[in-house]
């Protein structure tokens, strides 16, 4: 076998070999509720420009999360309404959390997986993965997954395997969040694999 036939092989890289990431306790935050979520935040708002000018109307409606726990924060400043930018910003809170942040893949622990996780993988294992981004599953779904691609060294055929559904639709489901697939590529780069298209 030469050492190019054995680099296209799916292997389980070493514990000791992953790229290191922020881990944190189970259950992962981004499978909690969105109130769970905020209850666990710094909230800081800022003065934007209302309707009607520059200098007029001037509201505080950006919103800025700090999620305690793990340092990561978002903004949202986008919409007029505090309260619609609160929404956008736990939102996008939740995403960034299942993308940069990590707790123990069951592909890789022996011990029993969280009860509020397996909730998760019970109920979108074997199906399509087909989530969109109003489908309030779907940053946990996400998070899950970036969890065993994390332990496999970036290798979607593995993970497929596990949560008994296609490579393709574990591809599909990253490449719908554009920083998830750049994250994952980094993981398959610290790995010496290929990049995924």
């Amino acid at each position: 076998m030469t050492e190019s036939d054995h680099s296209h092989r799916a292997i389980m890289p070493s514990i000791d070999a992953l790229m290191p990431v922020v881990v944190v306790p189970s259950p992962h935050p981004a499978v909690e509720s969105i109130e769970a979520i905020l209850s666990q935040t710094q909230n800081r708002f800022q003065r934007r420009s209302g309707p009607g000018g520059q200098h007029r109307n001037k509201t505080s409606s950006g919103v800025f999360l700090l999620h305690e726990p793990t340092g990561v924060s978002v903004e949202a400043t986008e919409r007029r309404s505090q309260a619609d930018n609160r929404i956008v910003a736990a939102t996008r809170l939740r995403y960034r959390l299942a993308i940069q942040v990590r707790t123990q893949s069951t592909m890789t622990s022996a011990t029993a997986t969280d009860p509020v996780e397996q909730k998760f993988r019970d109920s979108y294992q074997g199906t399509r993965l087909k989530l969109n981004d109003a489908n309030a599953d779907k940053p946990a779904v996400l998070a899950l997954l970036l969890n065993d691609l994390h332990a496999t060294g970036g290798q979607p055929s593995l993970v497929a395997k596990h949560w008994s559904v296609s490579t393709s639709s574990i591809l599909h489901l990253v490449k719908s969040q554009q920083d998830a697939f750049g994250w994952i590529n980094s993981v398959r780069l610290h790995h010496g694999r290929k990049l995924l298209k």
